[in-house]
């Protein structure tokens, strides 16, 4: 079913990501933005899209008093909330550029990513994410504001520094209008910095048009409604949840509700019951890891049910999409689905109608599962040096076992060495401070090489195949691709992660890393 963009915020008239609230507020001031778990009262909160921009002008109107200036750079290290956003938002409309951080993430690295990007303001959760940083605090000397969102408590410790504050103290009672300082749609919004997985983290420079586009596009390809429901973990410091999760909500009037933490999901699907999700394969992968161990325990007969109501919805799906032939077994679904189908997808909160991966590549026989119960699962391609989607399934056209086809207005194509290539206006603007790292991913034509080995088919389905990176060259001269052997031991259940090694060596060898159980993410009916 194509988008129907009639309510969808367009890019023209968004101009800018602070744009984009700012046209939301004037279309559905008084709708649900956001919803929040209230740990203090112990129930869930709404935040309308006025209620947000009235928080937005507060804040703006701390930076200004602070100081801050278009172009300033300032860090979120903060789990997702609408503090997260409010933050954000504040900092765009003023023309700052926001560099958001992995709560999780090393003292030293942290650091480093401040000192790189020249930071000036943090803002922190709590008071013991600060305390944590007391062996790398002489590193953080271009900081003239540290914030965070819990209130201090001077019995707790707290280091004594006239930089740090809460937000209680450091808001005001108002803030006036809100700012809209930036209108250049190319100016640079945000510099996200990649893990550092082969060296120094690099700082990805994504513009508001990047970012934009791509969320427009998005919405292309996926029918996202004012009326739909998400339910955000990913952190918003990863792009995927960033674009997808926050901005693209933002343009066509979607609710987020921010979850409590991984343990806490099963509850919070029960309750938020989402329409649609965003996640990585982990998530997938831990909620079949629950349902196979259900499994194994029970009967015999409950597993071959199990399997049967897969086997049969996935062969539907298969029909659905002109693939496969109309079969006699599909008279039995609404057994199927009464029986095994229902009570699974109820645990998910019962009201899904797709979800979304990326990140990773997801496993074709997880997916299987899943489509097989009947819910489309999405699998997309992208970097965050690509804001971040450049391909992705649709409902209308899923092929499970590849990224799908570029969004609207990318371009991919093979290159030297089979690697994917990708234009359009998603493609970032370089690297912070890195000229050379950007000269090797963006050719001077405009193409963005992934560094990932695919391959297209006839329809324009793009195939990722592995890493240039990662094949194996053996001491006979013998290249291996080292992902399909690791993809097959992790299918074990045996195994968490895998690695295959055996540059110039006449042998390969695996370091493996063993499963543990898991904090289940739902709990199967029986």
């Amino acid at each position: 079913m194509a988008q129907d963009m009639e309510y969808v915020i367009s890019v023209e008239a968004a101009g800018t990501l602070d744009g984009l609230l700012r046209e939301r507020v004037k279309r559905t001031p008084h709708a649900v933005a956001y919803r929040d778990f209230n740990t203090k009262h112990g129930n869930w909160r709404d935040y309308t899209w006025a209620q947000i921009d009235h928080q937005v002008a507060r804040w703006q109107a701390a930076l200004i008093r602070d100081g801050l200036k278009a172009g300033d750079r300032v860090a979120v290290m903060l789990r997702n909330s609408p503090e997260w956003v409010i933050f954000d938002q504040a900092a765009l409309g003023l023309g700052l550029v926001v560099v958001p951080l992995y709560t999780q993430d090393r003292p030293d690295n942290v650091a480093y990513i401040l000192n790189d990007s020249g930071c000036t303001v943090l803002l922190f959760g709590t008071q013991a994410q600060w305390k944590t940083f007391s062996e790398v605090r002489g590193q953080l000397g271009g900081l003239v504001r540290i914030l965070t969102v819990e209130p201090l408590d001077s019995a707790a410790g707290v280091p004594d520094d006239p930089r740090l504050s809460d937000i209680d103290h450091w808001l005001p009672e108002a803030g006036g209008e809100t700012q809209h300082v930036a209108r250049d749609p190319d100016a640079l919004a945000t510099i996200v910095y990649t893990s550092g997985t082969t060296g120094r983290p690099k700082g990805v420079m994504l513009s508001h048009m990047n970012i934009l586009s791509n969320a427009y596009a998005g919405l292309q390809r996926l029918t996202v409604r004012s009326d739909d429901s998400f339910l955000s973990f990913l952190p918003l410091s990863h792009t995927f949840e960033r674009t997808c999760g926050y901005y693209l909500t933002i343009m066509c009037g979607a609710t987020v509700a921010y979850s409590r933490g991984i343990p806490q999901l099963a509850e919070d699907l029960g309750v938020i019951r989402p329409t649609l999700l965003i996640s990585v394969p982990r998530i997938y992968e831990r909620i079949w890891g629950a349902i196979r161990a259900k499994l194994d325990e029970g009967p015999p007969m409950r597993k071959k049910l199990f399997m049967t109501a897969v086997d049969v919805g996935y062969a539907r799906f298969e029909h659905a999409q002109g693939r496969g032939p109309w079969k006699a077994s599909f008279l039995l679904w609404p057994l199927l689905n009464k029986l095994v189908a229902s009570k699974v997808l109820a645990r998910l909160g019962g009201r899904m109608r797709a979800a979304m991966s990326g990140g990773a590549a997801l496993p074709p026989e997880i997916s299987r599962v899943f489509i097989g119960l009947g819910l489309p699962v999405l699998q997309g391609y992208g970097l965050t040096e690509t804001s971040p989607i450049a391909c992705a399934n649709s409902p209308e056209d899923n092929l499970p076992a590849s990224v799908g086809t570029a969004l609207a207005g990318i371009q991919v194509r093979i290159g030297e060495n089979n690697a994917l290539l990708i234009k359009g206006p998603n493609v970032m603007m370089g690297y912070w401070n890195n000229e050379p790292a950007t000269r090797a991913m963006i050719q001077p034509d405009g193409w963005l090489n992934s560094g990932d080995t695919a391959r297209i088919d006839e329809t324009g389905h793009v195939f990722i195949t592995g890493r240039i990176k990662e094949i194996i060259v053996l001491s006979n001269g013998e290249k291996l691709p080292p992902v399909d052997m690791e993809n097959a031991i992790l299918r074990d259940p045996l195994f968490e992660q895998v690695m295959i090694l055996g540059e110039g060596k006449p042998y390969l060898s695996v370091i493996v890393v063993p499963a543990v159980t898991p904090v289940p993410v739902i709990t199967m009916p029986t």
